[in-house]
C-alpha cells in the first residue's frame, strides 16, 4: 500500500497550523473584540506554520465559527456593542487576507471540527487550497461593560458577499422552554439525574463522583497558559456545596458548569499535502485527520431514546475510528466535550472508556476549568492536540465535539502519521440514518394521568431552589411528557434529598398558568 505522501495522495489534507489567543485581566475598553481575538488566534496560526506570508498569499476559504451574540436569534439581533455584519471578512481584514470564499458557521460546539472535516473533504476533493478555520468570543468583556455601563463600539462591514450558514436546527420547542428545557445549565441536570439513578447514588456519593471524574481536567487546566479558570481545586473542594460552589441545578454546583464568562480564540490552517510542500512547510508541522465523522440524536431533548446514552455520539466515533483503522485502545490523547460532567461520562460509557482512564481525558482543562468560549471549545481542543501530537508523532488523538444538549456530534482522529490511502470522508448519511432508525418514545403536550418520573432536576435562584423540571412517562401508554413541580418549599427540599427517578405520581395541564405547563404531584 502506498502511503500519503506519494503522488497518488498529493491530495491528502492536512493541518499545518494551529493559533489560540486568551485575554484576562483588561479593562473592556482595552480589550478587542470578538473579531480581533478571532484574528489573533488566527494570526498565530499563521505563524506556526512557519510560511505566514506564503500561506497568506494562497488561502482561498476563511470559515468564522459562530460568536454567542448571534446564536439565538434568527436573523442576528442587534448586539448593544454592535458587530461584525462580515465576521469572516472582518477576521480576514485584520489579518490581510483575501480569500475567495468566506463562510459565518451555523451554532453548535460540534462546529469546528464539523467544519474542518468539510473544509478537509473539499482540499481533498480539489476544490480548496488552503482553508483557515477561526473562531473567538469576548464575552468576558461583554460581561463587565454591560456591568460597568460602559459604551464598546464593535460595529463594522465589509461589502465582500459570504456565506452564513444561520443557526441551523431549532433545538427546543416552545413547550421545552415553558417547562425549563433547552437552557444548558437546566437541560444538562436530567441526563445526570439519570445517571445518577442508574448508579443508585446518594447526592453526597455521586456528588464526589463527579469531582473525582472532573478532578484531572482541572488538572490540566492548572498547567494550561490560555485557561481562563485554572485555580487548583481538590476533589473535596469540588463536591462540597458551599456559598461559592453553590448548586446551580441539581446535582451540579457552580464548579460542574460550563463557564462561558471569557475572552478566547483558536484557529486551524488545513491544506494539501502537495501544496503545503509547494509552500515549503515543515513536514514535523503536519498533522493528518485520519478520521472523521458526523451525526446528531433526535433535535429535541423531550424525544430522546433515554437520558443516560447517547447513540449518536458513540456511533459516529465509531466511524470516525473505523475510518483511522484504529481502536479507543489505541488512543493516547483523548478530550471528550466536557460542558458538564453528564456529557463527560456518557461518552466515556458509549466509547467503552473508564471515567478515570489513565490516558486523561482532556487536553485543554474541560470547559469548566479552561473555558467555554461559546461554540469554539473544540477549535482549543484540536490546537492543543495538534501540539501534543507534534510532540510524539506516532501517537494518536481523538476529539470529540458536542453542540446543544448532547445533540449534535462530530469527533476527529488525529496523528503526525501519514494517512495510507486515499482520503475520503465516510458514509456520514447513512450512519445518520441509522441513528434515526432507532425506536424512540412517544411524546404527548398534554399528559393527564399516573405518570412515573424518568428525569428530573432542581432549579435554584440565589442559592434556594426554585423549581423542579420533570421528565416522566404516563403509566398506561408509556407517552414521554414535561412537567414542573408545585412551587412548594417543602416538596422541593424532598426532591433534593431523596432520589426521584421512578417516583409515581399524577400529572395534569396546568390550567391555572393558562395551560402551557403541566404540573406533576407526587404520590
Amino acid at each position: 500500500m502506498k502511503r500519503a505522501g506519494s503522488d497518488s495522495f498529493g491530495n491528502t489534507p492536512i493541518l499545518v497550523g494551529v493559533g489560540q489567543y486568551m485575554e484576562w485581566g483588561r479593562p473592556p475598553t482595552e480589550s478587542l473584540s470578538p473579531m480581533g481575538i478571532a484574528a489573533a488566534a488566527g494570526a498565530a496560526a499563521l505563524r506556526d506554520t512557519g510560511a505566514a506570508e506564503r500561506v497568506s498569499e494562497t488561502l482561498d476559504a476563511l470559515v468564522s465559527v459562530r460568536i454567542f451574540p448571534d446564536s439565538w436569534n434568527r436573523p442576528r439581533s442587534p448586539n448593544p456593542f454592535g458587530r461584525a455584519e462580515n465576521p469572516p471578512y472582518a477576521i480576514a481584514s485584520r489579518l490581510g487576507l483575501n480569500p475567495e470564499l468566506g463562510v459565518y458557521g451555523n451554532v453548535g460546539g460540534n462546529t469546528p471540527q464539523k467544519y474542518i472535516n468539510e473544509m478537509a473533504s473539499r482540499i481533498a476533493a480539489g476544490e480548496l487550497k488552503l482553508a483557515m478555520v477561526v473562531g473567538g468570543e469576548a464575552l468576558k468583556t461583554a460581561q463587565l461593560a454591560r456591568r460597568e455601563n460602559l459604551t464598546l463600539d464593535w460595529q463594522e462591514s465589509d461589502e465582500r458577499p459570504f456565506e452564513d450558514r444561520g443557526i441551523g436546527e431549532a433545538l427546543a420547542t416552545a413547550h421545552e422552554f415553558s417547562h425549563g428545557l433547552g437552557v444548558p445549565i437546566q437541560t444538562y441536570p436530567l441526563f445526570e439525574s439519570a445517571l445518577r439513578a442508574q448508579a443508585g447514588h446518594s447526592l453526597d456519593t455521586h456528588l464526589r463522583t463527579m469531582a473525582e471524574m472532573m478532578k484531572p481536567f482541572n488538572a490540566v487546566a492548572a498547567e494550561n497558559p490560555f485557561a481562563s479558570y485554572a485555580t487548583p481545586r481538590s476533589v473535596s473542594e469540588l463536591a462540597r456545596v458551599t456559598e461559592e460552589n453553590r448548586f446551580i441545578c441539581l446535582p451540579y454546583p457552580k464548579w460542574f458548569n460550563a463557564m462561558d464568562g471569557v475572552n478566547q480564540g483558536a484557529a486551524v490552517i488545513l491544506t494539501s499535502l502537495d501544496h503545503a510542500r509547494a509552500l515549503g512547510i515543515d513536514p514535523k508541522k503536519w498533522v493528518f485527520l485520519h478520521g472523521c465523522s458526523e451525526a446528531n440524536e433526535q433535535i429535541l431533548v423531550s424525544e430522546r431514546v433515554n437520558y443516560h446514552s447517547s447513540p449518536a455520539l458513540g456511533m459516529n466515533v465509531r466511524q470516525a475510528l473505523g475510518m483511522a483503522d484504529k481502536t479507543v485502545d489505541e488512543i493516547d490523547y483523548f478530550d471528550i466535550y466536557s460542558c458538564f460532567p453528564a456529557a463527560v461520562a456518557i461518552a466515556c460509557d458509549e466509547l467503552g472508556l473508564d471515567r478515570l482512564d489513565h490516558r486523561g481525558l482532556t487536553v485543554t482543562g474541560g470547559l469548566p476549568f479552561f473555558g467555554g468560549p461559546g461554540n469554539n471549545y473544540s477549535m482549543h481542543a484540536i490546537a492543543s492536540m495538534v501540539e501534543k501530537l507534534r510532540e510524539a508523532p506516532e501517537t494518536f488523538g481523538l476529539i470529540t465535539a458536542n453542540g446543544g444538549y448532547l445533540t449534535k456530534h462530530a469527533s476527529g482522529v488525529y496523528s503526525c502519521e501519514p494517512y495510507h490511502e486515499s482520503w475520503q470522508v465516510p458514509d456520514f448519511h447513512a450512519l445518520q440514518l441509522e441513528v434515526d432508525g432507532l425506536k424512540y418514545p412517544l411524546f404527548t403536550e398534554r399528559p393527564a394521568g399516573q405518570a412515573i418520573i424518568e428525569a428530573y432536576t432542581i432549579a435554584f435562584r440565589q442559592g434556594e431552589p426554585d423549581r423542579a423540571i420533570i421528565v416522566g412517562r404516563l403509566a398506561a401508554s408509556d407517552e414521554r411528557f414535561l412537567a414542573n413541580s408545585m412551587a412548594d418549599p417543602e416538596l422541593l427540599r424532598s426532591f433534593i434529598d431523596h432520589d426521584q427517578v421512578g417516583r409515581l405520581g399524577m400529572v395534569r395541564v396546568a390550567e391555572e398558568t393558562g395551560g402551557d405547563t403541566n404540573v406533576f404531584v407526587p404520590q
